[in-house]
């Protein structure tokens, strides 16, 4: 008796290469923008675990010279085959903080609904 693995991977979602919601968006998820305005440090530390990171981390942001949301917005573009670059990443959050986070926080909760990777594996039995 054999057994046989048939490994499949589907790939589904958003993967335009472009943000989803441009920085000044707000209007586009009114939550995401009244979250940021009454506890902005509560939105990134969300959206932070909403990604996979510890949620502690963007309270040192400011310790790390706003290093720790360049390395957040670099780690979305790439995970969701996003265009830009980190020198564009480091000069959209210098540029306006509070705007860059809303539009990650956005990102991910629009990517979340979105699918992503599956891998199926089926196994078949031959007998002979």
């Amino acid at each position: 008796m054999a057994v046989q693995h048939q490994i499949t991977t589907v790939t589904t979602g958003h993967s335009t290469g472009s943000w989803s919601t441009g920085m000044c968006d707000c209007c586009s998820d009114i939550g995401v923008c009244c979250c940021a305005y009454w506890c902005f440090p509560c939105m990134q530390c969300q959206t932070a675990s909403q990604h996979g990171w510890c949620c502690c981390l963007p309270v040192l942001d400011p310790c790390t010279c706003f290093g720790i949301s360049c390395c957040l917005r670099k780690s979305i573009r790439e995970r969701h085959g996003i265009e830009g670059s980190c020198m564009g990443d480091c000069c959209n959050v210098l540029w306006c903080y509070p705007c860059t986070w809303c539009q990650m926080s956005r990102e991910i909760k629009l990517r979340a609904g979105q699918g992503g990777t599956t891998t199926v594996i089926t196994q078949q039995i031959m007998h002979g």
